[in-house]
């Protein structure tokens, strides 16, 4: 009962502010909702709990759904805009550079830990990697906590106001290739999906419960393989999910510690929205892609929380999944390299 009780806390939490949320017509209320409830009630002092399996189930379920969209026809568009996707990824590196720069100068924190603070990378792979070279592990995780959960509260926000105002933001369809449930086909999609999460975790490979049902169904929709779309209630759960998972994430005294470092944090990450979302609009008229799109694609926030946004308001799913997943890989196999140049152009600089 030691893990159960503060768990059905914090779903009951989630599942009653998800409903507040669908009264109030705010998007993405499956996840909104839970964040915000979870995290503000963890910063009032009550004891809640996301247990790792539960992220997993909901990274799972996103997963599943996001790669379902991937017909051959989609395939085809992501590879023509392949050079698009790389010059985004450039561009996610640089704008990490810049944020971790500025922070270490408004907060005054090491630059090993503001390096990996504001790295556009997982909380849990930055973290990892920080602490490898000497960052301060909860420094950088409370970074990304508070990075992601602007992200979330500003983002969709914006979008949907821009498109209710008519600034072109209008849907961009794409529609999954299973578009009925079957529940025979549905089982074996769970297990496919469900086995290649599990073999790629036990090579440590990061975020395998998003990245390995992801390209499981994306294999088999990209053949044409339909086997069962999601039910909603899996979908909507899987954000529940999420959304719980990221709230618990805040301790008590997160507010306590350190306040200029998290107020500079959550500047750097303030800008970094900005800066993104001007190069999305960029991209957007270079590339021919859909503004919202583009933004959402381009933005500093996580694959599952911004292809979640991008399926909720009617935008392109495929695309921005494909940008947030090259730009997490590239960034998970280069952060250290990168990082140990970064030092050395610094050393140099200061000869």
């Amino acid at each position: 009962m030691g893990v159960l009780r503060p768990f059905l806390h914090a779903l009951a939490a989630g599942v009653l502010a998800a409903l507040l949320c669908i009264f109030l017509n705010t998007p993405l209320p499956w996840m909104i909702g839970p964040l915000f409830a979870t995290a503000g009630l963890r910063l009032a002092g009550h004891d809640l709990h996301a247990p790792v399996r539960v992220r997993e189930a909901g990274q799972w379920a996103i997963g599943t759904a996001l790669g379902l969209y991937f017909t051959a026809p989609v395939l085809a568009v992501l590879a023509a805009r392949a050079g698009w996707i790389a010059a985004a990824v450039a561009f996610a590196l640089a704008l990490g550079w810049l944020c971790a720069w500025l922070l270490h100068k408004l907060s005054r924190t090491d630059p090993t830990t503001a390096f990996f603070a504001m790295a556009l990378g997982g909380a849990s792979e930055m973290a990892v990697q920080g602490e490898h070279h000497g960052a301060n592990v909860e420094r950088v995780a409370a970074a990304h906590s508070l990075r992601i959960m602007l992200v979330v509260a500003i983002i969709p926000y914006a979008i949907r106001y821009w498109g209710q105002h008519g600034l072109g933001m209008g849907a961009d369809l794409y529609v999954t290739g299973a578009r009925v449930v079957d529940v025979p086909g549905l089982l074996v999609l769970i297990l496919l999906t469900a086995c290649a999460a599990l073999v790629l975790k036990r090579q440590r490979v990061p975020n395998a419960w998003v990245i390995g049902p992801l390209l499981t169904a994306l294999a088999l929709t990209g053949f044409g393989i339909h086997l069962s779309s999601l039910p909603q209630w899996m979908v909507k759960a899987g954000q529940l999910f999420i959304g719980m998972s990221l709230g618990t994430r805040f301790t008590p005294g997160f507010l306590r510690t350190a306040p200029r470092y998290l107020a500079s944090v959550a500047g750097c990450s303030v800008l970094a929205l900005a800066l993104a979302a001007a190069f999305g609009l960029v991209l957007a008229r270079l590339a021919g892609l859909h503004p919202g799109t583009a933004i959402l694609a381009t933005s500093p926030g996580g694959i599952a929380e911004m292809s979640l946004t991008a399926q909720t308001l009617q935008l392109g799913v495929p695309i921005v999944t494909a940008f947030h997943v090259a730009r997490m890989t590239v960034l998970v196999l280069t952060i250290g390299p990168l990082f140990r140049a970064v030092r050395r152009s610094g050393r140099h600089s200061q000869r």
